[in-house]
Protein backbone atom coordinates (compact mmCIF):
# COMPACT_ATOMS: atom_id res chain seq x y z
CA UNK A 1 0.00 0.00 0.00
CA UNK A 2 2.98 2.32 0.98
CA UNK A 3 4.32 2.17 -2.52
CA UNK A 4 0.96 2.52 -4.51
CA UNK A 5 0.45 5.71 -2.36
CA UNK A 6 4.08 6.89 -3.18
CA UNK A 7 3.63 6.23 -7.13
CA UNK A 8 0.01 7.93 -6.95
CA UNK A 9 1.26 10.59 -5.12
CA UNK A 10 4.48 11.23 -7.72
CA UNK A 11 1.92 11.29 -10.71
CA UNK A 12 -0.61 14.00 -9.66
CA UNK A 13 2.26 15.95 -7.97
CA UNK A 14 4.72 15.55 -11.34
CA UNK A 15 1.45 16.65 -13.50
CA UNK A 16 0.62 18.62 -11.55
CA UNK A 17 3.70 20.71 -10.99
CA UNK A 18 4.38 20.37 -14.74
CA UNK A 19 0.67 21.93 -15.91
CA UNK A 20 0.68 24.84 -13.76
CA UNK A 21 3.81 26.50 -14.60
CA UNK A 22 2.79 25.61 -18.54
CA UNK A 23 -0.25 27.08 -17.98
CA UNK A 24 0.67 30.57 -17.04
CA UNK A 25 3.59 30.08 -20.31
CA UNK A 26 6.24 29.08 -18.03
CA UNK A 27 9.54 27.88 -20.32
CA UNK A 28 10.84 24.19 -20.41
CA UNK A 29 13.04 24.57 -17.65
CA UNK A 30 10.87 26.40 -15.14
CA UNK A 31 8.31 23.65 -15.88
CA UNK A 32 10.60 21.23 -15.35
CA UNK A 33 12.27 22.24 -12.43
CA UNK A 34 8.83 22.88 -10.88
CA UNK A 35 7.52 18.87 -11.83
CA UNK A 36 10.19 18.21 -9.61
CA UNK A 37 9.57 19.47 -6.48
CA UNK A 38 5.75 18.65 -7.46
CA UNK A 39 6.77 14.72 -7.86
CA UNK A 40 8.96 15.13 -4.27
CA UNK A 41 5.70 16.66 -2.55
CA UNK A 42 3.62 13.83 -4.22
CA UNK A 43 6.08 11.69 -2.72
CA UNK A 44 5.45 12.81 1.09
CA UNK A 45 2.07 13.34 0.61
CA UNK A 46 1.30 9.80 -0.76
CA UNK A 47 3.86 8.64 2.33
CA UNK A 48 1.82 10.16 4.59
CA UNK A 49 -1.46 8.86 3.30
CA UNK A 50 0.05 5.50 3.54
CA UNK A 51 1.11 6.03 7.19
CA UNK A 52 -2.59 6.99 7.62
CA UNK A 53 -4.47 4.27 6.23
CA UNK A 54 -2.63 2.07 8.17
CA UNK A 55 -3.81 2.91 11.29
Amino acid sequence: MNKLCILVGTTIGGYVGWALPDYFGASFFVSFLVSGVGSIAGVWAGWKLARALER
